[in-house]
């Protein structure tokens, strides 16, 4: 924030951290998230303003991480780029989450309908449009080892139900179903011992 003119951009950046219980004697599970809420200040145009002194140094390095932060935007949608120009900027790096990580990004952008204020609202139509192209997939912010047990868990559940199956099967099918039954259960120990390691 700048404390001394209305003019900058605010950041406002919420940590969320989620502890869930395991079961039983099993291991708990910790979940991590932030929330950036962030309001960008308006680009503006010298000749329009009039701005002299302090306020045309604020406009311009207004206008310079914007412009930074464009070519981030156009980076990404590219998709060809080999280097995201996030450090280019303070705000683009402290952004880089929001924009190419693992996260889901809204953007809201104002526009006046004053045809005095025509190219400004075309050009943050077109700023917004290119943001919109950028594709984030967002994952469970979680410890590796977590996911990996979580993941065994339900591939345990899985091969449990299919032993239940197996054992039930009667007649013609006996012979195939024996031999699936057999690799489940193989699959079944294996897992299963893998898990209990990993959980010490």
């Amino acid at each position: 924030m700048n404390t001394h003119s209305s003019r900058s951009h605010a950041i406002f950046t919420i940590t969320v951290e989620r502890y869930c219980q395991g079961e039983g004697d099993e291991k708990g599970q910790l979940r991590m998230g932030k929330l950036h809420l962030v309001d960008l200040a308006g680009s503006e145009r010298q000749a329009k303003t009039g701005a002299t002194g302090d306020r045309l140094k604020e406009a311009t390095k207004i206008n310079l991480s914007l412009s930074t932060l464009g070519n981030v935007i156009s980076a990404l949608v590219d998709g060809k780029s080999t280097h995201i120009p996030y450090r280019d900027s303070k705000l683009t790096r402290l952004l880089q989450d929001s924009l190419g990580g693992n996260s889901k990004t809204v953007m809201l952008a104002n526009i006046n309908p004053a045809s005095y204020n025509a190219d400004e609202t075309l050009a943050t139509l077109r700023y917004a449009n290119r943001a919109k192209n950028i594709k984030n997939r967002a994952m469970i912010n979680e410890d590796p080892k977590d996911a990996l047990l979580r993941q065994f868990q339900k591939e345990i559940e899985e091969l449990k139900r299919q032993l239940e199956n197996a054992a039930e099967v009667e007649g013609e099918e006996e012979e195939t179903e024996a031999v699936v039954s057999t690799q489940s259960r193989s699959r079944y120990f294996f897992l299963f011992s893998t898990y209990q390691l990993l959980r010490q």
